[in-house]
């Protein structure tokens, strides 16, 4: 059927009809630079039956998607696998346009909804790792609790062996392209890793008991249908062995320096510690905060060893992107991480005492005290922290295979 959006075909039976969302730029504090997408899914048997909706303002997005395939009043049967607003938004809608006889969801997910909306359909949980009929398509669902919501959930069609994945192993990219295999190999790689680092990392122990349990279904998935970012129909072990490495923390000899500076006193500090590190031979990605992104940050740290913090000293403070990037560390939890606080001061340490507590919440392993200078460091003090760098270097290469 003609509609300004259309479906895209998947297998003989399922259809994408989700949403592009081309301006999208922060999402929970992390960097969308590239749009995401919100994907949905149609599966045709005996009932129509859709997977996942979308953002609320991109309902009638879906429903044209939808429209190009079938009437939407077959809908009969909605399964939500995940229950944040970015997929079932506008749930409330489609229940109230389609008149389904059902929603489909975890046993969680039944509470989950019922907190979020008031749906006038039944809302019935379905069994773990057990076949149910939906419609005369035959799913598989396995609960994802902490993946990243405690109500979510895996599914699988049967006969067509495609995997539902909800967020994992998703990317927030906006593109006509529907396949990652159609987008440049340098985005897609980029844009898995910075989706876990932002969205995944802090769940990575119940992320590899997942991939202990399923890592074979997964592998061998024909298709894995991710909520956001396009759909893998190829490279599918390999995505899954990139997320055990993440999940495992396996670091590579690099050194992450990020950095605030007033006057460019901590700056001149921190590219004084970069030329040791990288004599010492690490790896090194140097990134000023007032152009780096926190949520590029996290991203430079799945692979590191080291994280050298520096800020200047503020009214009695840490410089405000240092303590926005420390506060969002908390929440992301990075494991197995060296390094030290280091920066400039005038009349008070306060700033770089500061960071370094941080940083031993962080269960960062501290190996200094703060490394501080008093207004503008002379060459003494940069050889002293190119120094600091090439020791750091010795031990990340110590602890690093």
């Amino acid at each position: 059927m003609d509609r300004p959006f259309q479906a895209l075909r998947i297998s003989d039976r399922v259809f994408w009809v989700g949403a592009i969302d081309w301006t999208l730029r922060d999402f929970h504090g992390y960097l969308t630079s590239r749009g995401s997408s919100y994907n949905a899914f149609l599966v045709l048997g005996d009932q129509v039956t859709l997977v996942d909706t979308v953002k609320k303002p991109f309902f009638d997005e879906m429903m044209s998607r939808i429209s190009s395939v079938v009437d939407p009043a077959r809908i009969r049967n909605v399964v939500s696998l995940h229950a944040e607003l970015d997929h079932s938004g506008c749930l409330p809608q489609l229940v109230a346009a389609v008149r389904p006889d059902r929603v489909l969801t975890s046993k969680a997910g039944v509470a989950t909804l019922a907190a979020h909306f008031d749906l006038d359909v039944p809302v019935e949980p379905v069994p773990n790792a057990a076949a149910v009929d939906v419609g005369g398509a035959r799913f598989t669902f396995h609960e994802a609790r902490m993946l990243h919501w405690p109500e979510s959930m895996i599914g699988v069609l049967d006969g067509d062996n495609i995997m539902f994945t909800q967020d994992a192993f998703g990317m927030h990219v906006a593109s006509h392209e529907r396949f990652a295999d159609e987008l440049p190999a340098d985005i897609v790689d980029y844009e898995t890793a910075k989706y876990f680092a932002n969205v995944l990392m802090p769940y990575s122990s119940p992320m590899s008991k997942l991939l202990d349990k399923l890592g074979d279904v997964i592998s061998g998935a024909k298709v894995i249908a991710t909520d956001h970012g396009p759909i893998w129909r190829r490279g599918q072990a390999d995505v899954v062995a990139k997320y055990r490495t993440w999940c495992d923390r396996r670091a590579a000899r690099k050194v992450v320096i990020v950095y605030a500076s007033m006057w460019q006193s901590t700056a001149s500090m921190a590219r004084a510690i970069a030329e040791g590190a990288h004599e010492g031979g690490a790896r090194v990605k140097l990134m000023a905060l007032d152009q780096a992104h926190r949520s590029d940050v996290l991203t430079e740290l799945l692979d590191a060893a080291a994280l050298l913090v520096g800020s200047p000293n503020l009214n009695g403070q840490m410089f405000p992107t240092v303590a926005d990037l420390l506060t969002y560390l908390k929440g992301m939890k990075p494991r197995n991480l060296i390094g030290a606080a280091f920066g400039s001061y005038g009349w008070s340490t306060t700033a770089a005492d500061q960071v370094h507590e941080t940083l031993k919440e962080l269960k960062v392993e501290l190996v200094r005290e703060p490394l501080v200078v008093k207004y503008v460091p002379r060459d003494a003090d940069l050889l002293a922290c190119r120094e600091f760098g090439r020791q750091l270097a010795a031990k990340v290469c110590e602890t690093v295979a």
